[in-house]
């Protein structure tokens, strides 16, 4: 029973294959159609990528035959979406803009916007690595907001919208960060007043107004003597900004020190011949 139980599936799947290697060679437009719609909804209904790989190459087929037509926006919605939930993201970014590009009165233009936007955000790497993919997904996402102001999808969107927006910043910080770590520090002192004027909203102002006081400090204190004096001074407005921003801060204590050292140093006038 077991061993008829088993022919049976195998010939079933058999005429299954058979049926779709036969229609995927058809000329025929409308048995493409049919097929490729109805394993469209079985990828949906099973998540199983399997059916939405067959629906593809069938979609790819005959989207030219049905460009301009009044199936044309199903198709290419479901075309777009199989990519999408088959886990193709670059492709369905694509795909979902020009869905909106040419429906854009449609009523699944908001679903294919913010999916064209996710799409961006699924494929943006690591904070470590370029992030260039992670500001496409932040400008895609901003336009989704802006246009869908009570859309499904717009507190989502907000909190997509805040992650890369932390991962941006911490790409950038770094960068910034590594030239003081690297003791380049008149670069790490411009990146960072960059940093702090580019990104005034960002998790990591403290320490990049700390690094950038550091940096001007242990540039003054490592200087030729002729220029330590004004260094000096440029590290004591640098401190003053940090302490009065953040007098508790993390590094407030490390600040302070900085800052007695600086004012005995002027004092003493130590940095002179």
């Amino acid at each position: 029973m077991r061993y008829v139980t088993v022919l049976l599936l195998s010939l079933i799947l058999f005429s299954s294959c058979s049926e779709y290697q036969k229609v995927l060679k058809s000329e025929e437009v409308g048995p493409k159609y049919e097929m490729a719609k109805e394993l469209y909804e079985k990828g949906v209904e099973t998540d199983k990528n399997r059916y939405f790989n067959k629906s593809m190459r069938l979609f790819d087929q005959i989207l030219p035959q049905y460009r301009g037509k009044p199936q044309g926006e199903t198709v290419t919605y479901m075309n777009a979406n199989a990519y999408y939930l088959s886990g193709d993201y670059f492709t369905a970014a694509h795909l979902f803009e020009r869905f909106t590009q040419s429906y854009p009165t449609s009523q699944k233009s908001e679903e294919a916007l913010f999916k064209s936007a996710k799409s961006y955000y699924e494929v943006s790497p690591v904070y470590s690595l370029d992030q260039s993919q992670s500001l496409k997904a932040l400008a895609k996402l901003q336009i989704y907001i802006d246009t869908y102001t009570e859309g499904k999808h717009f507190d989502e969107a907000n909190v997509l919208v805040a992650e890369l927006q932390e991962k941006i910043d911490k790409k950038y910080y770094e960068i910034a960060k590594q030239y003081h770590h690297t003791e380049r520090y008149k670069a790490a002192i411009e990146a960072l007043d960059n940093y702090i004027l580019d990104y005034p909203g960002t998790d990591y102002k403290e320490k990049a107004y700390f690094y950038k006081y550091e940096s001007a400090y242990l540039l003054a204190i490592n200087s030729l003597r002729v220029l330590v004096e004004e260094r000096l001074k440029e590290a004591k407005n640098y401190g003053e900004d940090y302490l009065r921003y953040y007098p508790e801060g993390e590094f407030a204590e490390e600040a302070q020190t900085y800052f007695d050292d600086i004012n005995k140093r002027l004092k003493e006038k130590v940095y002179e011949n």
